[in-house]
């Protein structure tokens, strides 16, 4: 299965990952890979510059990697902010046709993530030395298709992850009581 947390910039998207990564880890049974936007970028996607085009080709490298470790029946946990609705629907095609795909918006208000924000990224975009960025100067388009939306002004890392998982556990994902992934 694939997990897909995407929101704005600094909405918590990483630190849920985490969370979720330590916690089915825990339980055991399969294998977890996390694919952290930052980490992505530097190594997948080095090269790649923050045009739309730029921005959909990563989301894809992102989805393919996802759906083959969901065909190995590993467990893929993506924190990205992918900004766009086709490329998140593109991924899902690609990661349902191996098993399943959990997308979830990590809906975190602008202001929560700029007053939030530890690299300064907002501050530099709004002076202008940071064309394209998302909330700020380009769009993000908030999914309509989320399976669960959790807003981190509302609740703590840990609650998320464990909202998520209580989701997964219902949809027969993770077994009841535990974190197994099956």
């Amino acid at each position: 299965m694939t997990i897909f947390l995407t929101g704005l910039p600094s909405a918590g998207k990483s630190t849920i990952a985490n969370v979720l990564q330590v916690r089915i880890l825990e339980g055991g049974g399969r294998g977890v890979t996390l694919l952290d936007g930052d980490l992505v970028r530097k190594h997948l996607s080095a090269g790649l510059g923050f045009s739309k085009e730029d921005r959909e080709q990563n989301v894809h490298r992102i989805g393919f990697v996802a759906a083959q470790v969901t065909k190995h029946r590993g467990v893929a946990i993506c924190a990205q902010i992918a900004p766009y609705d086709a490329p998140r629907k593109a991924v899902r095609a690609m990661v349902e046709a191996y098993g399943g795909f959990l997308l979830v918006h990590v809906a975190t208000p602008v202001e929560v993530c700029e007053a939030r924000d530890g690299k300064g990224l907002y501050a530099r975009a709004r002076a202008g030395m940071m064309p394209a960025f998302t909330g700020v100067s380009d769009p993000y388009e908030p999914p309509a298709d989320a399976d669960i939306v959790v807003d981190t002004t509302r609740c703590t890392s840990e609650e998320a992850a464990e909202s998520i998982l209580e989701h997964l556990r219902s949809e027969g994902y993770l077994r009841e009581g535990d974190n197994r992934a099956h």
